[in-house]
Formats: C-alpha cells, sequence, structure tokens
C-alpha cells in the first residue's frame, strides 16, 4: 500500500514513522527543505520538498498509484485543495485532511474529503484517554446522509483478539479506517491486520449497523 502524506511537521513525521515501521510505502511532501532534511535524515528517502497543492508536484510523487493521500498541513485551505486535487485529478480512492477549524468540516464533506481529522478532538481524546469511556465514541456524524464515524475500543477479554480482519463478520458497507494500538502507534487495518486488546478502532458505519459492527469487533 502506497500512502502519500503532504505536511512533515511534527504530527506528518510521527505518522509517517509509525507507517514505515509497518511496513508501508510511504512518501512525505513537504515545502520546508529543513524539514524534509530531517525526515530524510531519521527515516530514509521518505521526503521531497514540494507543495502538495500541485499538481505537477502530486504527479512527481507517482500519485496515479497512491491508496491514500493524508493532508496534514496547518492551513485547511491547503489541505483542502491537495485532496480535492487527490481525490478528482489522480483518483486516489481514500483522501484525508487535518481540520484545524470545525466550521470547515461541511465545505470539506460536500467537496468530497472521505475523513477529517479535527485537532482539538484528538487532543480532547488524549485528555480522556485515562477517564472511564464508554465503549462506543462517536466522533463524526453526517459522513454522508447515513454514516457516521465511530471509535470503538476493543477490551482485553474480546474473543476477537488475535483475529484477523478478514474473520470478522462485520456489516457490509462498514470501513475500518484506522487502528490505534495500546502504545498509540496508529496503523491503517488491512484483511490480515490482527485484533489486539485494548486496540481503538475508528470505523465508518451506518448508525443502524453500529450494534452489529460493536458485537462484531468485541465479541459481545
Amino acid at each position: 500500500m502506497y500512502i502519500i502524506i503532504v505536511g512533515g511537521g511534527r504530527l506528518g513525521h510521527n505518522l509517517a514513522k509509525s507507517l514505515i515501521s509497518q511496513s508501508y510505502e510511504v512518501l512525505v511532501i513537504e515545502k520546508d527543505p529543513g524539514l524534509v532534511e530531517r525526515i530524510n535524515a531519521e527515516l530514509g528517502s521518505v521526503a521531497l520538498v514540494g507543495d502538495g497543492c500541485e499538481g505537477k508536484m502530486l504527479e512527481s510523487a507517482g500519485a496515479r498509484r497512491a491508496d491514500i493521500f493524508i493532508s496534514l498541513t496547518g492551513e485547511d485551505e491547503d489541505n483542502l485543495v491537495a485532496c480535492q486535487i487527490a481525490k478528482h485529478h489522480f483518483n486516489i480512492p481514500r483522501t484525508i485532511a487535518r481540520l484545524l477549524d470545525e466550521r470547515n468540516e461541511p465545505l470539506f464533506k460536500k467537496l468530497g474529503i472521505d475523513v477529517t481529522i479535527n485537532s482539538t478532538n484528538i487532543i480532547l481524546e488524549y485528555i480522556k484517554h485515562e477517564l472511564p469511556s464508554p465503549p462506543v465514541m462517536h466522533l463524526l456524524k453526517g459522513l454522508e446522509k447515513d454514516f457516521e464515524v465511530v471509535d470503538i475500543t476493543v477490551p482485553s477479554s474480546a474473543q476477537t483478539v488475535g483475529s484477523r480482519v478478514a474473520e470478522l463478520a462485520l456489516p457490509e458497507g462498514v470501513i475500518l479506517a484506522l487502528i490505534i494500538r495500546r502504545d498509540r502507534t496508529p496503523l491503517v487495518p488491512g484483511t490480515e491486520t490482527l485484533i489486539e486488546a485494548e486496540d481503538q478502532v475508528i470505523a465508518v458505519t451506518r448508525p443502524d449497523d453500529e450494534p452489529s459492527l460493536r458485537a462484531a469487533l468485541t465479541g459481545k
């Protein structure tokens, strides 16, 4: 799987590092030569100096064969433009955009961005990590007309621990977008990914399918 990340700041750098450790092919596009040099010094030649909002740059980065495109710059406008070019010009199947101003979220959805990451919500989730929480946490609603993004934590006692994603009885149409391990390492799940205790699973589902999704992930 080939993943392009636009933005080589701390978030982009750490995500690239985690994905590479999971054996994914990753390329980071960053305007700041200093950040590119730092990433390449640590991770190898995985970063290029360039503007992720420019089609010519994405073409040279091999965007036509990318599976996932993630834009994590500090500007909502840049993230929106980059993901739009990736989605509509290069036909990249999945686009993920960092969102700093939640008022822009309806526009991102209207223009076809698959997933938005709200930095404020992420920080709040870290703060609440040690507090008791429900097994299902709703992150986004209205993804399309009838979809929502949920966060489900797999209990240590779950019957599904050790199962492959392909073995789970997931409802039709459900997308497992991200798994965050107990050590806070993120990974994009594939069919052979094993479910581990305390996995935090980010999934896209229809509201009516949420109980079945919870049962498929937790065995309850």
